[in-house]
């Protein structure tokens, strides 16, 4: 022995099937709705993927809570998931402002936006991404001072196109929120990725990953939940 310190543990808990379902029972009993939604979302087969799991949709109605959000921007639909969980949370008179560059799922969206009683909250625009965030500063909604909550789950190859058009949606204090950060852990090796799109992806993640870290306008955190979640605070 020679004295020096021991390197530090690093705390990792594989998240298995079963550890994955104990997280669930140990949250706060989950929204029907949305579970039922979860449901109907597994039945689309391998797309289903890109839906947030149950337990990451109930931190995103708690973060809109903590904030006080009346105006979310949720970019990347899919089935309506993220944007009923942020419904969930918003401050009496408050949008969702959701964003997808198809509406193939929007029925099943809309479905259960209406059994949550939700659905007057919801604000869905169909089209590029980036040409909604482009168009947001001029739009009503955003009047009041800003967006509350940026959720950017969308394709991610343009993660860091998006970065400069979210931020400055923000009001002080408010949170930028992204998605799939690890991209099933290819962000620290995208060349391990066996697929083409999946390597150039993991490329794109791995470079807004330093983006966000870099941005002085932010408060940065990446966390290991599901797929990576980073949540940032903007200054």
């Amino acid at each position: 022995m020679n004295g020096s310190t021991p390197p530090p543990t690093v705390k990792h808990v594989p998240v298995s099937e079963a550890m994955g379902a104990y997280l669930v029972r140990s949250c706060s009993p989950a929204d029907p709705v949305l579970v039922d939604l979860a449901e109907r979302t597994a039945g689309l087969g391998a797309e289903a993927g890109m839906m947030v799991p149950l337990e990451q949709a109930a931190l995103l109605t708690l973060l809109a809570r903590t904030v006080g959000a009346r105006t979310v921007v949720d970019v990347g639909t899919f089935t309506g998931l993220s944007a009923l969980a942020f419904a969930r949370g918003l401050e009496p008179g408050g949008t969702v402002i959701t964003c997808d560059v198809s509406d193939a799922h929007l029925a099943l969206a809309r479905e259960h936006w209406e059994k949550a009683g939700v659905a007057d909250r919801v604000d869905f625009r169909l089209g590029a991404a980036g040409r909604t965030l482009a168009a947001l500063p001029s739009d009503p909604a955003l009047s009041g001072g800003g967006a509350d909550i940026v959720f950017i789950d969308a394709d991610k190859m343009n993660y860091p196109n998006y970065l400069p058009l979210a931020v400055p949606l923000l009001r002080p204090g408010g949170l930028l929120i992204a998605d799939n950060v690890l991209l099933d852990g290819y962000v620290l090796d995208p060349d391990l990725a066996g697929d083409a799109l999946m390597r150039a992806s993991a490329r794109q993640v791995r470079d807004f990953n330093a983006a966000l870290a870099a941005d002085e306008r932010l408060d940065t955190v990446m966390l290991p939940i599901a797929d990576g979640l980073t949540i940032a605070r903007r200054r």
